[in-house]
């Protein structure tokens, strides 16, 4: 048997490795623009998706807004929304329905990306300067105590109760600089 010398079967396999990367690089290039075009639809799909769960938000805050303007024009509704015991004036339930549209109003502008975590904290110190709203408050605590943990209105509510418990403990007039306002998280 003939047998090649050391050089040529180098030269064979070299010209083979040559012919392999050439034909990959052939093959991703002629992939690229499938891959662009699929690279593409998947982030127009993902930004359909994102004004899919703003629109949702929009309308969950605008039925929130119908159902409790139902109960603070109606005592008899408002009396299906009393989880405080019974112990809440028809009136002040009304603020306190009332302080409620303004703090989900807050929280859903800042879950459709309207406001950052920071204006929302600037909201937040503006509605704690009023009795009424500390009240509220302090009356939803174990609302939300039930909440999730980790989900954004958990973490909204502690941030709220933490600027609270600042405000509570200052002793400057100027409500506006109280706490530090959060990082944005990305």
């Amino acid at each position: 048997m003939a047998r090649g010398s050391v050089g040529s079967r180098l030269w064979a396999a070299a010209a083979a490795g040559i012919g392999l990367v050439a034909g990959t690089a052939v093959t991703m290039a002629a992939q690229r623009p499938a891959m662009n075009a699929l690279r593409t639809r998947v982030e127009l799909l993902e930004q359909a998706a994102q004004i899919q769960r703003q629109a949702n938000l929009a309308l969950q805050q605008r039925q929130h807004w119908e159902l409790l303007s139902k109960a603070m024009d109606d005592p008899e509704l408002a009396e299906v929304l009393d989880a405080y015991g019974g112990h809440v004036p028809p009136g002040k339930q009304r603020q306190f329905l009332f302080a409620n549209a303004l703090y989900t109003n807050a929280l859903c502008y800042y879950r459709m990306g309207n406001i950052t975590r920071e204006e929302f904290f600037g909201f937040a110190r503006g509605m704690l300067q009023h009795p009424i709203f500390r009240e509220y408050w302090y009356a939803t605590r174990p609302h939300r105590a039930t909440l999730i943990g980790t989900s954004d209105e958990a973490e909204i509510g502690r941030m709220v109760d933490d600027l609270l418990t600042q405000l509570e403990e200052t002793d400057i007039d100027e409500w506006w600089v109280v706490g530090e306002p959060p990082v944005e998280q990305e």
